[in-house]
């Protein structure tokens, strides 16, 4: 592993189910994070991310494969590297019991940190979540943005070079998610890394510096966001709706250089738009939209559209 690789992920596989149906949920997957990026893991429900996360973390252990995780081996040294790392799970699982300052101090415990060392840093970590004026409140006093903003701090409790969020923002009205981005950018500045999976692309798109999509356990793609767009995906996109859309587009469609349909709408792929949007100008009953290519055209393309449960 590189001097500079915080975690090294290699040949990675395992495999549920029974020995006539095995299932692969991570199939040879390999990545690595380099120190003070912000790294995402893409896919849809079932993909394997989860499970690859447990997997690094030294909580399920692989079938094959090698993980380096903060200099340690994972799992044979695992606890050790969790020493080094944070973790903020799908869900919130705070204690209910205790009010915010008490859930700090306690998760310190684990890291066998002293009352002193805790207290040292009580203060950063409610000034970083926005906690202050809640150090005393009891968990069923915080709303679901707050109750994620401790649990942002709570894993940062051990100042980990190392900082593994699943889905940290669902659930999460736009404010909340904006604060918690925020304190996301905050700890890059500071050179943490963070590898995190989210269902939302624009999450995506603003804070990785490389992601890598999956599906069905395999890795598909990996880039920065920029990259992947202009190696995946025509530049331009029109959105058209309507109950004509799918008339205009069998008249019309031929002019772009690929067409999806999703629902009433047209998604037309192109690099020039001029023609298009000319064809539109002039058609009633139709609204459309000219957008460029982001990162959900790439993973909608590369994943498929159908349903995951």
């Amino acid at each position: 592993m590189s001097a500079k690789q915080i975690l090294n992920v290699e040949n990675l596989q395992k495999t549920y189910g029974d020995v006539d149906k095995p299932f692969k949920v991570v199939d040879q997957l390999s990545f690595s994070l380099k120190a003070g990026e912000c790294y995402g893991l893409l896919g849809p429900n079932g993909a394997g991310k989860t499970t690859t996360i447990k997997i690094c973390l030294g909580l399920t252990a692989p079938d094959s494969g090698n993980i380096t995780l903060a200099g340690y081996h994972v799992p044979q040294q695992a606890r050790l590297a969790r020493m080094r790392v944070g973790v903020v799970p799908q869900g919130d699982n705070l204690d209910p019991d205790f009010t915010v300052e008490e859930n700090l101090i306690v998760y310190s415990r684990y890291f066998g940190m002293t009352r002193e060392q805790i207290n040292a840093r009580l203060v950063w970590l409610l000034e970083f979540s926005r906690l202050e004026s809640k150090r005393t409140a009891r968990i069923s006093e915080l709303s679901g943005g707050m109750k994620r903003r401790l649990t942002l701090a709570r894993a940062l409790v051990n100042d980990p070079d190392i900082i593994f969020m699943d889905e940290p923002t669902t659930g999460l009205d736009p404010q909340a998610r904006h604060l918690i981005w925020e304190g996301l950018k905050a700890l890059l500045a500071q050179g943490k890394t963070i590898f995190l999976t989210t269902h939302f692309m624009d999450e995506a798109e603003r804070l990785c510096d490389r992601l890598a999509v999956i599906d069905h356990g395999k890795l598909i793609a990996e880039g920065s966001p920029r990259d992947l767009i202009a190696e995946h995906i025509e530049s331009q996109v029109i959105e058209v709706y309507g109950d004509q859309a799918k008339a205009w587009g069998d008249k019309n469609g031929k002019l772009a250089q690929r067409v999806e349909t999703s629902g009433e709408t047209l998604f037309c792929y192109t690099e020039k738009v001029e023609t298009l949007l000319q064809s539109l100008a002039h058609e009633e009953g139709l609204r459309y939209l000219h957008r460029p290519a982001n990162l959900e055209d790439v993973f909608l393309k590369l994943t498929g559209r159908e349903m995951r449960d």
